[in-house]
């Protein structure tokens, strides 16, 4: 009987164990920020930013720092339809309005013609997903959000590793946010992170996350604004900082999973994998398979045969105009076309080079190894 393979699980060491088991037997009274601090200060040297702050998730990160931005009714953001709902739904919690636009094909992300395009007299932010590791065209977007006056934020949930002619993902825009989820590349179970340059967001952001007690406040128990509790805990952080100790490992073992789908892979003929142009490098959270048009295969077919080999199917992101909380766009038809002929290859640290050979074959099943032309 064959073993299951999931398609994406945590690398957990020792040292996670050990730093994780300190916080919750010592972490309190004045160590009950510790790692915390320790965890900001590594993950902001790593990115290249100035500030840092850890929260309960990618998601908390974006809506406090829309919320920082005064974004509220009558407002619009303008974001791909090609998306989780994590990164909407802040969005929508401030009364704000989603514009979805569609995804180039080329590298998935926001296409930014049609962000422009989008754009209003109420238009108030872009945010850029960094989809799966891929990067979206920073240089076109901010050079759109300047002359309009528009901020754009980066969601780099998925794209730890991933570098822009030099820049990490996430360091770029006004703000960046990050994910920890047990599926990422660095994990803390649950957790998020938000970054910024810009200091007096930083600030207003800081506050936000603490009830809106602002830290210039020297009344006990005085919030100054309504703000938020999305706050990390001390253990989740303790898990955090020894994965930032093993965090060039963590994304070059990512890499290298994604090298093995390059090489295993490379003659067939009808697909396509994360794209890595030039002057970018992806941190490959999560490899991906584009089948062409004109192969006929689906979404569907692709599920049902990676089930009947015993490994877990993960589908590409449905477009969330086609999803019920909100209106169609049967427009943005790269966002719909990829989603319906695409799936996501397992991609866990540890995962066995025999299980890539198993999931590389279920591909291969399905287009025939023949040599594409050079």
């Amino acid at each position: 009987m064959k073993s299951r393979i999931a398609y994406t699980k945590p690398s957990i060491t020792e040292l996670e164990v050990e730093y994780a088991t300190d916080a919750a037997r010592n972490g309190w009274g004045p160590r009950c920020y510790e790692y915390i601090g320790n965890f900001e200060d590594a993950f902001a040297k790593h990115l290249g930013v100035k500030h840092a702050i850890a929260t309960s998730s990618c998601t908390g990160a974006i809506h406090m720092g829309l919320s920082a931005l005064g974004i509220g009714p009558g407002d619009e953001v303008i974001l791909a339809d090609t998306n989780w709902s994590a990164t909407v739904a802040p969005v929508v919690h401030l009364g704000a309005t989603p514009v979805f636009v569609d995804i180039l094909a080329d590298s998935w992300c926001i296409d930014p013609a049609l962000t422009e395009a989008a754009i209003t007299p109420r238009t108030i932010a872009i945010i850029a997903v960094h989809l799966y590791g891929n990067l979206a065209d920073m240089d076109a977007l901010l050079e759109i959000g300047m002359r309009h006056n528009i901020p754009v934020i980066e969601d780099a949930a998925e794209a730890i590793g991933s570098t822009f002619h030099g820049k990490r993902a996430g360091s770029m825009g006004k703000f960046g946010t990050f994910s920890f989820h047990g599926t990422k590349t660095l994990t803390t179970g649950e957790g998020g992170m938000f970054v910024t340059n810009d200091t007096a967001l930083y600030e207003d952001v800081l506050a936000l996350s603490n009830h809106g007690r602002s830290r210039a406040q020297t009344k006990q128990f005085w919030p100054d604004v309504i703000g938020f509790k999305y706050k990390m805990s001390n253990i989740q952080a303790a898990i955090g900082c020894a994965q930032m100790e093993r965090i060039d490992d963590l994304i070059a073992r990512k890499r290298q999973i994604m090298s093995n789908y390059r090489e295993a892979l490379r003659n067939i003929s009808g697909i396509t994998l994360n794209p890595e142009p030039e002057g970018v490098t992806i941190g490959a959270w999560m490899p991906n398979v584009v089948f062409d048009e004109d192969t006929g295969v689906t979404r569907e077919m692709l599920c049902k045969a990676f089930e009947e080999e015993e490994i877990d199917a993960r589908v590409f992101f449905y477009p969330l105009s086609s999803t019920p909380p909100f209106v169609d766009r049967p427009e943005n038809t790269v966002a719909r076309s990829i989603a319906a002929r695409s799936i996501n290859l397992p991609s866990y640290h540890d995962m066995s080079d025999e299980d890539q050979m198993r999931v590389g074959d279920v591909i291969t099943g399905f287009s025939g190894p023949t040599v594409k032309k050079a």
